[in-house]
């Protein structure tokens, strides 16, 4: 697994010990006829583990299992809009996170991540992400920081957002050099992306968003691929 093979023996040693514990409490529920051996199970919760190098086991706090498709997978959504209408449809995902529900991977994705390490993209890091997002009670794009940090942090992450959201407005086009257009769907989004290429693409998120960069940095460590 590139990144894996990447990092220096400490962090190596500290992924192995967070991997043995995500194994030792979560439940792997491969589905849709969907077969998973240890070695593959293994693979799965080192991948979960790695935004986990820095902040520690208190990542894994507050859910129990996850659930793994064979590709791509349905979800039925509905809502309510302003009006009280009731909206009825289905997505089509590679990965979801609940606050306090399981986490859920596409294997072939995760495989395919794993085959072009440098494209910008991790869906378990996105997942994970969301997980750590969520740890402070609520999903907003910032995990638990100490406070100095969390405003720092905020004020920072916000303004990328908001100059990212910018420029697709007023370009009206995706720009082929800059990250995913998805990162504009929410602040929850942006940070959960921005850590996808921190891990896979750092050169090009330190460059078009330097101060997220170096949040990143700090909050997960340097990249295997920096």
């Amino acid at each position: 697994m590139p990144w894996i093979d990447a990092l220096d023996d400490v962090r190596s040693q500290r992924l192995a010990a967070l991997t043995a514990r995500f194994l030792h409490e979560k439940t792997v529920t491969p589905v849709d006829g969907l077969a998973l051996d240890a070695g593959q199970r293994a693979q799965l919760a080192a991948m979960c583990c790695l935004p986990l190098l820095e902040f520690g086991e208190e990542g894994l706090h507050g859910w129990a299992q996850l659930i793994v498709y064979p590709e791509a997978f349905r979800v039925r959504r509905h809502h309510v809009d302003v009006a009280g209408v009731v909206h009825e449809g289905d997505d089509t995902l590679i990965g979801e996170s609940w606050d306090a529900g399981p986490l859920i991977l596409s294997w072939g994705d995760v495989r395919s991540d794993c085959e072009t390490p440098r494209e910008g993209f991790c869906v378990a890091v996105h997942e994970m992400a969301h997980k750590l997002d969520a740890l402070d009670g609520e999903m907003d794009g910032t995990p638990p920081l100490p406070r100095p940090w969390q405003r720092e942090w905020a004020r920072d992450f916000q303004a990328a957002f908001d100059a990212f959201n910018e420029k697709l407005d007023a370009s009206g086009e995706d720009d082929p050099s800059d990250i995913d257009p998805y990162a504009a769907e929410s602040p929850e989004e942006f940070f959960a992306v921005a850590s996808e290429y921190h891990f896979s693409d750092p050169a090009r998120l330190a460059r078009t968003m330097p101060a997220v960069a170096a949040h990143l940095t700090r909050f997960y460590g340097p990249s295997p691929f920096a």
